[in-house]
């Protein structure tokens, strides 16, 4: 099933997100208004166009969601990786996302004091400072 909503949710990404799809949808509400006289504007004339997007919407959110959160674990990764192979680098970053909102917020902190500290200065070529294990 997971893999199933995956795959799919990644083509209904790709295919929404074109410019065929756009025109299409242009082209579906300009049908839909068009059609307004022929209707007398009537209630069941505005349903269809209140309920047809209301779904539309309410699915795509899900597709949405996945997408970003595909494309956020992807870029993670890429990140993890970075600071896994830079030497020096602050390894504890890696699961950062991890971290409770209050940790995270405390890492700011530090990180703006080391800013406001530093400001100013050129790299002297020293490693930075770590941050991670004052926790």
């Amino acid at each position: 099933m997971r893999a199933f909503f995956a795959k799919t949710a990644r083509a209904i990404s790709n295919a929404v997100g074109s410019p065929l799809a756009f025109i299409f949808a242009l082209g579906a509400v300009l049908t839909w208004a068009i059609s307004g006289p022929i209707f007398g504007y009537s209630q069941n004339w505005q349903l269809v166009i209140n309920t047809g997007t209301t779904i539309i919407t309410f699915l795509m959110v899900f597709v949405i969601q996945n997408a970003q959160n595909r494309d956020q674990k992807a870029l993670q990764l890429k990140l993890d990786e970075l600071i896994r192979a830079t030497k020096g680098a602050e390894t504890g970053f890696v699961d950062l996302e991890n971290m409770d909102d209050e940790m995270l917020r405390e890492l700011e902190c530090r990180f703006k004091a080391l800013r406001e500290e530093h400001a100013g200065h050129e790299n002297d070529g020293q490693e930075g400072e770590t941050l991670l294990e004052e926790r």
